[in-house]
């Protein structure tokens, strides 16, 4: 590891404001043991069900989970998965300031789990109201000034309607931002600190790569494109490449079994804001990140990982 793990007190100081999409997982745990006369399917017997914080809401919880401290702004509606949420974000020690949107569902994501695997996802969602939104800019700027970092985790779900101008509200604060990036419209992000697109999502909006060569000269001139700092590039089991204005500098993904990539994003950005609120370089800070996503994918579903996980083990 390129740097000395963070004590715990250290952490603790660190204040990370987070801005994006509050999800609900639910899981559904199950036994197969046949196969559905009506279609074929398997047929799960549920025998336990679970809720968790999920998408953005999950990275602050994160960010808490390694000791830090997180506030968190989202919408949600005015129901009961709303209210389960914002109850299981407070439980977490994670301040809460969630808008309510009375004509919004809050969005659901269903995992059914049978022999430990995934069998069938459920999405139950729809877009926040623009007032709805327009409430949480005044939120962000009141919060702004308690926060070392600015994390926006745009899951596209149209809660960061405003981020061009919360963003450039946080840089006029000269506060490093943080985003995990969605979709292929970049311009939005601008100005960012860094951002943190996989594969897929970067290839999404500079194109397929046929080289490292190649890919280095995408990625820096996006980079440049759009004023970033850097670019943190994850890359699954190729591990992660962070592109800054002195080139590229990769670390290789961490060997451990691959269980579930669930939330994976989210525990390598919210571990990323953590450090660098605490004071951490982002090469250094990357290495810890990269620790954290290896942890992480082995656990099932929605997860966190702990300071003692990441720092002592």
């Amino acid at each position: 590891m390129s740097s000395t793990p963070l004590s715990f007190e250290k952490l603790a100081q660190a204040r990370v404001l987070v801005v994006g999409d509050a999800m609900l997982d639910r899981y559904w745990y199950g036994s197969v043991e046949r196969i559905s006369p009506e279609a074929p399917v398997p047929v799960v017997k549920v025998t336990r069900e679970e809720e968790r914080i999920g998408a953005a809401a999950n990275v602050a919880y994160n960010i808490v989970a390694l000791g830090a401290q997180a506030s968190f702004i989202g919408v949600v509606g005015n129901d009961a998965p709303g209210h389960r949420l914002e109850a299981l974000m407070k439980d977490t020690g994670i301040r809460t300031e969630l808008a309510r949107d009375g004509s919004l569902q809050t969005t659901v994501k269903l995992r059914v789990i049978g022999r430990q695997q995934q069998l069938l996802r459920m999405d139950f969602e729809s877009e926040p109201d623009h007032e709805a939104l327009a409430s949480q800019t005044e939120t962000f700027q009141a919060l702004l000034p308690e926060h070392d970092v600015v994390l926006f985790s745009d899951y596209g779900k149209g809660g960061l309607a405003h981020i061009v101008s919360m963003l450039g509200a946080a840089r006029a604060a000269a506060k490093p931002v943080l985003v995990d990036p969605k979709g292929s419209d970049y311009e939005r992000y601008r100005g960012a600190t860094v951002i943190t697109p996989n594969r897929s999502e970067l290839a999404q909006v500079v194109g397929a790569w046929q080289s490292e060569a190649d890919l280095q000269q995408k990625a820096q001139n996006l980079r440049i494109s759009l004023g970033l700092q850097a670019l943190l590039l994850t890359r699954s089991e190729e591990g992660m490449t962070l592109f800054d204005a002195s080139g590229a500098h990769s670390v290789a993904a961490q060997a451990r079994e691959v269980f579930d990539v669930t939330g994976a994003g989210d525990t390598v950005i919210a571990t990323l804001a953590a450090l660098v609120a605490a004071g951490s370089g982002l090469q250094d800070a990357m290495h810890w990140a990269n620790k954290a996503g290896g942890i992480v994918v082995g656990k099932l579903g929605t997860a966190t990982v702990s300071h003692a996980e990441l720092f002592v083990t």
